[in-house]
């Protein structure tokens, strides 16, 4: 066997140790959600779909899934907006201390996330923001943007450039040549954003414990009041359509991207 095929192999036995290790828990908590017991037990020594009954018909589950979804959506609409424009401003035009700009719109991937929810908390409760459907947009919108830039940026630094003055040059405005020319050209970039943005929002924990409240709360919220009171395994359910849920979008992302490749 050659150094190059040992290597191969290695890797390829690395890849799916790391593979196991990362899908071994969901392994065990979708199961769990099936169980026949009050308890988390793995293995479920029986099984039934008691818990997602519990699920659907409990209003404070199905009304904080509802929440998230309602508010994933409108960060997501929101995040792709503010996104793109601020990466068409970094990368196409020459503003100043473009690089500090850059820096400071990814600054919420590298601040610690409690410490942005104590930040975020301090400020909109001044604001009179917490326990909000805007309060919650807006703050998870800060997370979710960094996300639509990075992907946007990438896009925008390989696309044809020429394209995009010849449709000036023949006499198209700013905005029809950014919606004819380098939109489509981005459109890529501009979908695995959204789909970052909506999986940022609805996964997102930390700082919504800060902003919610009695009457509204997302579902990672719910899950969490759920694990300090009692240890049903409706919890399990939840964990479960949270992944069947962003793994069926990032699926519908691959496979679009797929059939258009």
């Amino acid at each position: 066997m050659n150094a190059s095929r040992k290597t191969r192999v290695v890797l390829s036995a690395i890849a799916i140790i790391v593979g196991v290790l990362l899908v071994a828990p969901t392994l065990v908590v979708i199961p769990m959600g099936f169980t026949d017991k009050r308890s988390l037990t793995f293995p479920p020594s029986g099984w039934s779909l008691r818990w997602y009954e519990e699920f659907f018909s409990n209003p404070e589950w199905i009304g904080s899934l509802g929440n998230s979804i309602a508010i994933a959506i409108a960060v997501t609409v929101l995040a792709v907006v503010l996104g793109t424009l601020a990466a068409v401003a970094l990368v196409r035009s020459r503003v100043p201390a473009s690089g500090a700009i850059n820096l400071l719109a990814l600054a919420p991937l590298v601040v610690p996330i409690v410490v942005v929810g104590v930040g975020v908390y301090a400020m909109f409760l001044q604001w009179r923001l917490v326990g909000t459907f805007f309060g919650f947009v807006v703050a998870h919108t800060v997370l979710a943007v960094p996300y639509v830039v990075i992907t946007v940026s990438a896009s925008l630094r390989t696309m044809d450039w020429g394209l995009l003055r010849a449709a000036s040059s023949l006499g198209a405005g700013p905005w029809r040549a950014f919606r004819r020319v380098t939109l489509p050209q981005i459109a890529g970039g501009v979908a695995a954003g959204a789909l970052f943005a909506f999986i940022t929002s609805f996964d997102e924990t930390v700082v919504s414990l800060f902003l919610a409240s009695s009457e509204l709360r997302t579902l990672p919220v719910q899950m969490y009041g759920s694990v300090t009171r009692d240890t049903d395994p409706t919890i399990a359910t939840a964990s479960s359509l949270i992944l069947v849920i962003t793994t069926g979008l990032l699926l519908a992302t691959l496979l679009r991207r797929k059939k258009h490749a």
